[in-house]
């Protein structure tokens, strides 16, 4: 069940000219309403903006007085630029827990592939994850693979694969390729979970679906309400049916979405 609670900066961190890196003291969301890596808050960025910022997951953290949420945001616009621009002890009205997570109740390996700024909402499953798991990571070019979110997938994960469109780091290519390559060597994986752009999207569950792993897909789409009272995020499912990214998802079965569309 959402709640809407004002949120108190904790810390505000640049990670490049376009990044940042926040962290929120966010009440009890994550202890008392279940806030998990991959949901997202619906954010008000200042007076000016109508619509709400939905801004993803990273890391989630009980802690006293109040819980922690971390949120790795790309600027994309007027909203994410003003958000960009708060301090330390700033005020932020604040939506959330919204949408779902990745499921990881079922025992057994994890391949976690995320592209861009669809690899932060996959950091708390690279850290807490109690199964053993795989990373993959794509990035444009070496200097968007920020060492403060590589590392930690490092530590936590058996292994990390790198790959940049370049070829500055990592393997030279998209993350589907590497993935294929990963599944051809050892395919005893119960689930791919997959974070990035749609184009990244269809390419990994077009491998998944070949060697007939599980594969849940985090959408992006623009969202209005955040709620599902609009059609703003609504994305065409195989059944012909339409279905809300902000309340039906952002986590979708790969199986189920119609990619042709």
């Amino acid at each position: 069940m959402p709640i809407q609670q004002i949120c108190t900066v904790v810390s505000m961190e640049r990670l490049d000219a376009s990044t940042w890196w926040m962290v929120l003291e966010a009440g009890k969301m994550v202890e008392r309403y279940g806030l998990r890596g991959g949901q997202f808050l619906h954010i008000k960025c200042g007076d000016g903006q109508l619509l709400r910022r939905p801004i993803s997951v990273s890391i989630t953290g009980q802690d006293e007085p109040e819980d922690l949420v971390t949120l790795i945001f790309e600027v994309r616009g007027e909203g994410t630029e003003w958000l960009s621009q708060r301090k330390i002890g700033d005020k932020l009205d604040v939506i959330g827990p919204l949408g779902n997570g990745f499921d990881v109740s079922k025992e057994g390996r994890y391949l976690l592939v995320g592209g861009g700024i669809g690899v932060p909402p996959l950091m708390e499953y690279g850290e807490c994850l109690q199964w053993p798991h795989t990373a993959v990571l794509g990035f444009r070019t070496k200097d968007k693979a920020f060492p403060a979110i590589v590392s930690r997938f490092k530590e936590h994960c058996e292994e990390t694969y790198l790959c940049t469109d370049d070829g500055t780091l990592g393997r030279h290519g998209f993350v589907d390729s590497q993935v294929r390559e990963i599944l051809v060597k050892e395919n005893n994986f119960i689930a791919i979970l997959a974070c990035g752009p749609r184009p990244m999207l269809k390419s990994v569950a077009k491998v998944a679906a070949e060697f007939g792993v599980p594969c849940q897909v985090s959408m992006e789409e623009r969202m209005a309400c955040g709620v599902g009272a609009c059609l703003g995020c609504a994305i065409q499912m195989k059944d012909g049916t339409m279905k809300h990214v902000c309340k039906d998802g952002p986590v979708f079965n790969a199986g189920e979405v119609d990619w042709d569309v």
